[in-house]
């Protein structure tokens, strides 16, 4: 494993080189690590993580863009709990790989509490503050402000787990009451955020099959308040060719806009045309 040259005394974020490698081949989101003299950012556009965890007028604003935007795109108007379901994959999916993707890369697992992380969606803009953060014995970054060693790799992934978990819950709180989903379903949705937003950026990082068997370790099923697995399996292409797919613990109810067209991990969504929609068109 490649690590950044970190020396005592520096200001540098131990999740900073992460979100940089992530900006790069994702440019449609970048994460900034903010340092202990910069304000979080408001005004136009901001939501702080904390005011989705609210449930009130902040997340109210940011259900909106959701809204006009099945209107604009679609003609037709979306139920409230399919709105609320939009808007928190929107947040969830970047807001997990502040965590996995510095985890991923480095070993280095940040703790996130919803008072730490803002967002301007519009934008693909990600503040957060890493006060704490994670890291096995050995690392450079050990010796930053913050960081806590932990024993192994499995003490590791027990960190990643727990920082989502701490970071997610509250905002599962703030839109629980909107989506007419339980616990368990929304505990699901959180799941599938881990999983299918570091397979997606891994896969741009030429490094899908690692993805795959660190994301199967880290959720092996049995992790509270996880529900579910990885998920991961393999399809047949027409040519004989592996196809990796996974089986979604939840389901984003797209559905109930556009019925013919599931997303391809979508449970609704048949092994024949997942291998359709997976093939490259000749």
């Amino acid at each position: 494993m490649t690590l950044p040259t970190l020396l005592p005394g520096t200001t540098t974020s131990a999740v900073t080189d992460a979100y940089a490698r992530l900006a790069e081949v994702f440019p449609g989101l970048r994460a900034e690590a903010l340092n202990d003299a910069e304000p979080s950012p408001g005004g136009a556009g901001w939501v702080g993580a904390h005011e989705l965890a609210a449930g009130g007028s902040g997340l109210d604003a940011f259900l909106a863009w959701d809204e006009a935007q099945v209107l604009r795109d679609y003609g037709q108007r979306a139920r409230p709990d399919v709105i609320a379901g939009f808007g928190l994959h929107r947040y969830a999916w970047p807001a997990c790989l502040l965590v996995t993707v510095p985890w991923f890369l480095h070993r280095r697992v940040p703790r996130i509490p919803v008072e730490d992380v803002s967002f301007q969606r519009a934008l693909g803009h990600l503040t957060v503050r890493v006060r704490e953060f994670a890291c096995l014995p050995g690392d450079p970054a050990a010796e930053l402000p913050g960081a806590r060693v932990v024993a192994d790799e499995a003490a590791l992934r027990a960190e990643v787990l727990a920082s989502v978990a701490e970071h997610l819950g509250p905002v599962l709180d703030g839109f629980g009451p909107r989506m007419r989903r339980g616990k368990r379903a929304l505990w699901g949705m959180a799941t599938d955020e881990i999983v299918e937003g570091l397979w997606y950026i891994a896969h741009l990082l030429g490094e899908e099959r690692r993805a795959m068997a660190e994301l199967e370790a880290l959720l092996p099923g049995t992790t509270k308040p996880y529900v579910g697995t990885a998920g991961f399996r393999e399809l047949t292409g027409p040519d004989g060719e592996s196809l990796p797919t996974r089986d979604r613990a939840s389901c984003c109810m797209f559905y109930t806009l556009r019925p013919e067209d599931t997303c391809v991990t979508c449970p609704r969504t048949c092994d024949a045309d997942r291998v359709r929609k997976l093939t490259p068109a000749p």
